[in-house]
């Protein structure tokens, strides 16, 4: 059975000629974050892209609201909705595509990682 048609279109941040943006996010990824930011009445926060240990692949990719970014964090901005990546997480997630996907098995946020060697089923952790 297929899970339906998942988009394609991306919006990314604007980087300097000749460098690579840390993430990207679909068309649909971005509409979802606003969607939740409104439902979770936090229109206004920013979005905290990361990753942390765990996981069964050794990483998970962690989101959250936050009011404002940390000292360390890179602010990127998509469509309004302000993104933050801390120092820790930046190699990590280098060249990340978020999407977010309805299938059989629910819908939410996934992450397309050029740098993972190793994923999970679940898709939600991986390895460098």
């Amino acid at each position: 059975m297929s899970q339906g048609p998942q988009s394609t279109a991306v919006t990314e941040q604007r980087e300097p000629e000749g460098t690579t943006p840390i993430i990207s996010l679909t068309d649909k990824a971005l509409e979802m974050v606003k969607v939740a930011m409104e439902r979770d009445g936090v229109t206004g926060h920013g979005l905290r892209v990361g990753v942390v240990g765990g996981g069964c692949s050794g990483f998970q990719y962690h989101l959250a609201f936050e009011p404002l970014p940390g000292e360390d964090d890179e602010v990127l901005e998509f469509d309004g909705v302000r993104v933050f990546v801390d120092t820790a997480s930046r190699p990590h997630l280098q060249g990340v595509t978020v999407d977010y996907v309805n299938g059989l098995h629910g819908a939410g946020f996934k992450f397309v990682n050029p740098n993972a060697s190793r994923t999970c089923g679940c898709g939600s952790s991986f390895t460098t």
